[in-house]
């Protein structure tokens, strides 16, 4: 008998689940509100560049298509970040060799598609809309958006990969007694901006490296394109501080704010107020919720954990739960216990990624060029290359590891206040190399 799947959503997570459910036996089914974007012009548009690191590489790598999504990513060693004087520092990311991935969010969306079509063998349905679902049956009532139809489609499982603002979640979940749900959206926001390649095809600035302009209460980062672009993001609040998207609202202020503020971007920018006005102004929020299953219906991504981007783990997250999803399937060999093992393992990680997400945002802005902080890596670095089983950056816990986020994070608050008393030594920037202060740091763990 034909074992069935839909997949609500063909954005990143419900394509390469749709691997992962042929791998198992099932004919797979997606539904996408969207037009297929292979047909129309992919723009960068509201979409911040993507950075993939182990963990999504991991999920990549087990459903066969990593060497597809390689052709099209671009390792960043470290960041660089930009003063107002236009000075530049470096602070690698991991050890040597280790990089994060800058990925367009439109061509890997592109190639997933085309991964789930042809390694999914999946049937993929654009313009479709979910507009309700029955949990328990696995029925979603839909709707054709080309020409107003009303359907149902049904299947021995449905995974609603369907984002933040998830129909799945939306027209059924959230009315079942007793579940919880949360949004909130912080007070920044944010404008894409893309710095062009020279006159030559050649990057403007440093190509394998996240750029971070940190201005204390607001920030610009850029990551690489593969023609020699950037894609450069502008995050800052609506209102009510000194700078403000909502001041900006002319052209000679944004001018004078970007001349001001980013003197080394805007020299390299003479589209500045043309590039401006193409992408919208976008908000940035947290979804939290619980159960992410029911009946026959299982949560994935950002329907269930969406984040803020400031640690570059929204879709690594997304495709972790792909892994785990399908470790715990291979373990349990039935759907009833895989799914209360998923959203129970789960939950906590994806609670803790978004903690992480918001701090790190205060250490992107805020930190990364101040002297403590950067002596802190440093020290950091040292004590990782030389007792690596003892002591592992937060950082690298997230990015360069498949330790839990939940235990990231109560490793790094450990970390951290250690740190902090370190930082207190008399004289710490001229004897942080010692041994002295590598014994001290060693008793505390």
């Amino acid at each position: 008998m034909e074992k069935k799947v839909i997949i609500i959503g063909a954005g990143l997570v419900g394509s390469l689940w749709a691997v992962y459910m042929a791998k198992a036996g099932y004919t797979v089914t997606i539904f996408e509100r969207r037009p297929d974007i292979r047909k129309a012009e992919i723009s960068a548009g509201k979409s911040i560049n993507l950075a993939l690191s182990h963990r999504g590489w991991k999920a990549i790598r087990n459903a066969g298509v990593e060497e597809e999504v390689k052709k099209i990513a671009i390792p960043m060693s470290g960041r660089i970040m930009h003063d107002m004087d236009g000075k530049l520092t470096y602070q690698p990311y991991g050890k040597k060799n280790e990089a994060i991935y800058s990925v367009s969010r439109g061509q890997l969306n592109a190639i997933m598609m085309d991964i789930a079509e042809n390694k999914g063998r999946a049937t993929i349905h654009y313009n479709h809309q979910c507009i309700g679902a029955d949990l328990e049956n696995g029925i979603v009532q839909l709707k054709d958006l080309e020409n107003n139809r009303e359907f149902e489609d049904s299947a021995d499982l449905v995974f609603a990969a369907d984002g933040a603002f998830s129909a799945v979640r939306y027209n059924a979940m959230q009315k079942v007694d007793r579940f919880n749900y949360s949004q909130f959206y912080i007070e920044d926001g944010y404008k894409e901006l893309l710095l062009p390649a020279d006159e030559n095809g050649n990057y403007q600035i440093e190509k394998n490296a996240l750029h971070i302009w940190p201005r204390g209460r607001f920030m610009l980062i850029a990551l690489p394109n593969e023609d020699g672009s950037f894609t450069c993001t502008l995050f800052m609040p609506y209102e009510n501080h000194e700078y403000a998207f909502n001041d900006l609202d002319s052209d000679e202020k944004i001018n004078a704010f970007f001349k001001t503020i980013f003197p080394d971007f805007h020299a390299l920018m003479p589209n500045l107020i043309e590039n401006w006005h193409l992408n919208p102004l976008s908000s940035l929020s947290i979804v939290r919720c619980y159960p992410w299953t029911m009946g026959k219906f299982a949560l994935m991504g950002d329907s269930c954990h969406a984040t803020v981007p400031f640690y570059g783990q929204g879709m690594n997250a997304g495709f972790e739960d792909c892994t785990v999803m399908w470790e715990l399937y291979n373990q349990h060999q039935n759907w009833d216990d895989t799914f209360k093992a998923y959203q129970k393992t789960r939950k906590a990680d994806g609670d803790a990624l978004q903690d992480l997400s918001l701090h790190n945002y205060y250490v992107m802005r805020d930190h990364v060029a101040n002297d403590d902080f950067l002596l802190q890596k440093k020290i950091e670095a040292k004590l990782h290359e030389k007792y690596p089983e003892k002591w592992i950056p937060l950082y690298s816990q997230v990015t360069f590891s498949h330790i839990p986020y939940s235990k990231a994070i109560a490793q790094g608050k450990k970390q951290d206040l250690i740190m902090k008393e370190i930082l207190k030594e008399p004289s710490i920037h001229e004897i942080w190399d010692s041994e002295e202060i590598e014994y001290k740091i060693l008793s505390k763990l």
